[in-house]
Formats: structure tokens, C-alpha cells, sequence
């Protein structure tokens, strides 16, 4: 079971590019992802009583997992959806955070001391190539700044919380680090609320869909598959599936959305999908 968890999170997490954009039209970004997270910590907090899992560890560890929140729910997740919502076309947000594996490998040796071969770098950036050919740059679009700078800052944001979270001194269990690192994001996303923002949400049925997919399949499912991934493996394999996440989201727009789907971007997702069995093999 465990060897197709990466496998399942690639389909999971790509399946969130399909469901951002109907949220995003029914909500500001950020009342929506505190929305969900609220959801998120609740269920994690429940899962973790059910389970007779400690819940009050020491402030060292609960920090640890509460920045590491910030990092990825509410910088990463937050740049991602305000860029979108500013108009920041979906494949290339997808395109510039799919850097992240780059970042990684170039700081997981001085910072982790974790050692990257030669043929790791070659997996590397054989599947950021792929990953351009799937997407592409549309030189016709209107890239807002604002947008792009927002996905810039969750590039960082989501390369900065892979690496702290292997570098976690707490053995948590997944589930009580899963719910302080959610209450992490409430608390960002509340703060940008109350000092930035106009909160709204319409609950619209599309838009009790889309976050219903996100809460148990995206945060509930893949998040907890990720932070599985990376205790137990090192940080720079782990984070070479993203390379597979733009291809997947765009093949599973083809599919539902009817979007298209060119032969050119068949090729790119098998270079990717090499680059990708490169990097992570052993």
C-alpha cells in the first residue's frame, strides 16, 4: 500500500488545480481557505481524540508544526489563490511553483546534509523540461504582477516548509502535527482577513463541491500522504513528484473540463514522468 502513496497524492493533489477555480468565484481567496482549514483542524482534532493521541505536547513541538502551517497553508496556499483570483493564468502559477524541487535539491545538501547525486540534478531537470512542454508559455498572457509576484512567494513558501518539516525535532503523530499545522493556516488566513480583506463566501452548490473536495481528498487525503513522504523519505526525492502534478492537472482537464489537450503536451508529461522515475529512484 504504502509504495503507491505517491501514486495516490499526485492524483489527489493535481485534482485541487480542477476544484480552485470554482471556489475562487464564489469567495475572496482567503475566507475561503480559512474556511477550510477551520474544517481541517476540527477533523484532525477529532481524528486525534478518536485515536487516543496526545494532544497537548510541548510549545517546542507544537511551534514547530504551527510555523510549518504558515508556511504551507497559508503563504503557499494563499499566494496560490489570491494569484489566481488576481488572474494569474492556472498553468503558469502551476508552472512557477512547480520549481520547488529545484529549490530543494539546491538547499536540501547545506541545509539537511542530505546528499543529491548527479543523476538526481539530471532527474531534476529533466522533469522541470517536461513540465514546461506540458504548459507552456502562453506569451500572449496577461500576467498581472501582482499575480506573479504572489506565486513567487509561494514557491519560496512551499520550498521553505518541505524543508523545515524534515527538519522537525517532534515525532508527532500525523495526525495532532496535521492539526496544529492547520490551525497555523486559520490563524494566517484570519489575520490577512482582518486587516487586508473584505471576507465573503456565497455557498453556492458549486461551491460546497469544490471545497468538500479539498477538505477530505486534498487536505484530509494528500496533505497527510505528503507529510508522510517526506518523514520517511529524504526531501529532495520526495518533492520530485510535483514534477507530475502540472501534466496530471492538465490531462485531468482534458478530461472533465473538456480543455485541450495537444500532442506536444503528451510528450512533455512522458518526459516528465522520466525525470520524475530518475530523481526518485533509489
Amino acid at each position: 500500500m504504502v509504495r503507491i502513496f505517491p501514486l495516490i497524492f499526485i492524483l489527489l493533489w493535481s485534482s485541487a488545480f480542477i476544484t480552485t477555480k470554482p471556489i475562487i468565484d464564489n469567495s475572496d481567496p482567503f475566507s475561503a481557505l480559512a474556511f477550510r482549514f477551520s474544517i481541517v483542524a476540527i477533523g484532525f482534532y477529532l481524528f486525534s481524540i478518536y485515536t487516543q493521541q496526545k494532544i497537548l505536547v510541548n510549545i517546542k513541538n507544537i511551534v514547530e508544526s504551527f510555523f510549518s502551517g504558515v508556511l504551507f497553508h497559508g503563504l503557499y496556499l494563499g499566494g496560490v489563490f489570491f494569484s489566481i483570483s488576481k488572474g494569474m493564468p492556472t498553468g503558469i502559477a502551476a508552472l512557477i511553483v512547480t520549481l520547488q524541487p529545484i529549490l530543494t535539491n539546491a538547499l536540501s545538501g547545506p541545509i539537511l546534509n542530505e546528499q543529491v547525486t548527479v543523476k538526481q540534478w539530471f532527474g531534476v531537470l529533466l522533469g522541470f523540461t517536461g513540465a514546461i512542454i506540458v504548459l507552456g508559455f502562453d506569451i500572449g498572457s496577461n500576467i498581472p504582477l501582482i499575480g506573479l509576484v504572489a506565486t513567487v512567494i509561494a514557491l519560496i513558501a512551499i520550498t521553505a516548509s518541505t524543508i523545515w518539516q524534515k527538519k522537525l525535532s517532534n515525532n508527532l503523530p500525523l495526525s495532532v502535527s496535521n492539526m496544529y499545522q492547520a490551525l497555523g493556516g486559520v490563524t494566517f488566513h484570519i489575520i490577512i482577513l482582518i486587516f487586508f480583506i473584505e471576507p465573503y463566501i456565497n455557498f453556492t452548490q458549486t461551491f460546497i463541491i469544490a471545497m468538500s473536495h479539498q477538505i477530505f481528498l486534498v487536505s484530509f487525503g494528500a496533505f497527510t500522504i505528503l507529510m508522510y513522504l517526506i518523514k520517511n523519505n529524504s526531501a529532495s526525492k520526495t518533492v520530485s513528484i510535483f514534477f507530475l502534478i502540472p501534466a496530471t492537472s492538465a490531462f485531468m482537464a482534458w478530461v472533465f473540463l473538456n480543455e485541450n489537450l495537444t500532442h506536444l503536451d503528451l510528450v512533455g508529461f512522458l518526459i516528465t514522468t522520466i525525470g520524475v522515475y530518475i530523481a526518485t529512484r533509489d
